[in-house]
C-alpha cells in the first residue's frame, strides 16, 4: 500500500510543482510565494520510519514558513506514519481539510462517446477562464501562471465555453501511464448540467490516446457533489490525507 501511495505522491509533486522545494531527511518542504494553496505550502513526510529529532526539524520547517509568510502546515498522508501523528497530537496540533485520492483504470472508463477536444494553447486564456469558473481572486493569476508553466509532464488545459463565456475548466497532466486531473471547476451558473462530466471525459480520452492507462485525482472529503460525480464515473478511493497546524496557527 505504501508503495502505491508513494507513486501518487510523487506524481502529484510533478504535476503541481511548488516554487521552492527543500528536503529534511524524507520530509519534503514545499513553499510557493505566489500561491497560497496548502498543497503548495506544506511539509510532506514520505517515510513512516523517519522520526528522528522531530521537534528540531519542525523548528527548521517553521522558520522556512515564517520567511515565506505562510502558516506552518503539515500534509499528512499514510506515509507520515503513526509516530509523527502521535507527536503532533501531544503538541495539540489541529487536524483539518481531509481529502481523498481516487483512481480510475481508463480501460474501465466509458470514453468512446466522449467529445474530442484539443487542449487550449493560450495559457492566459485558460487561466482567465479557470479563475472565473472557480470564483478565485484575480490576484492569483501570476501564481497560477507560474505553476502551470513549471509543470514538467505534458499538461492539457481544457475549457468548455459557450461563446466567450467559460463554463468549466480543468488541467489534465499526462505523466507516463498516469493522467492526473487538477483544478476541476464548473461555474456556479452552469452547474448540474453535465459540463464537468463531459469535460472530464474529453480530457481522459485525450490522455488515453497518449498512452495513459489510469486516471487519478484529489478531492476534498466534504465536497459531496464532486464525490458523487467521480463515483458515478467509476473513480474509487485509494487513500486519504489531511492537514495539520500547530496551536495558534489555525
Amino acid at each position: 500500500m505504501l508503495a502505491i501511495v508513494r507513486r501518487y505522491e510523487a506524481a502529484g509533486f510533478r504535476a503541481w510543482p511548488a516554487a521552492a522545494v527543500h528536503y529534511d531527511g524524507t520530509w519534503v518542504v514545499r513553499l510557493t510565494a505566489g500561491h497560497p494553496a496548502k498543497r503548495l505550502n506544506s511539509v510532506n513526510p514520505l517515510d513512516p520510519g523517519d522520526i528522528q529529532h522531530i521537534a528540531d526539524r519542525i523548528g527548521r520547517a517553521s522558520r522556512r514558513f515564517d520567511a515565506y509568510g505562510r502558516p506552518l502546515t503539515f500534509r499528512m498522508s499514510p506515509l507520515s506514519g503513526p509516530d509523527l501523528a502521535g507527536h503532533l497530537d501531544r503538541e495539540g496540533w489541529s487536524r483539518f481539510d481531509e481529502s481523498l485520492v481516487m483512481r480510475l483504470p481508463l480501460a474501465d472508463a466509458q470514453l468512446d462517446a466522449a467529445m474530442d477536444q484539443i487542449p487550449l494553447k493560450d495559457i492566459s486564456r485558460f487561466i482567465g477562464a479557470s479563475l472565473k469558473v472557480s470564483g478565485s481572486d484575480v490576484s492569483l493569476r501570476p501564481g497560477l501562471s507560474e505553476i502551470i508553466g513549471a509543470i514538467q509532464p505534458e499538461a492539457g488545459l481544457f475549457a468548455l465555453e459557450d461563446g466567450s463565456e467559460a463554463l468549466a475548466t480543468l488541467i489534465c497532466v499526462h505523466d507516463g501511464d498516469l493522467a492526473g486531473l487538477f483544478e476541476v471547476a464548473t461555474d456556479k451558473s452552469a452547474r448540474n448540467r453535465g459540463h464537468g462530466r463531459n469535460l472530464i471525459l474529453s480530457a481522459l480520452k485525450w490522455a488515453r490516446l497518449r498512452g495513459a492507462r489510469e486516471a487519478w485525482l484529489q478531492v476534498e472529503a466534504n465536497n459531496v457533489p464532486a464525490l458523487a460525480l467521480y463515483h458515478s464515473l467509476g473513480f474509487e478511493e485509494v487513500y486519504r490525507y489531511h492537514y495539520r497546524r500547530p496551536p495558534g496557527h489555525e
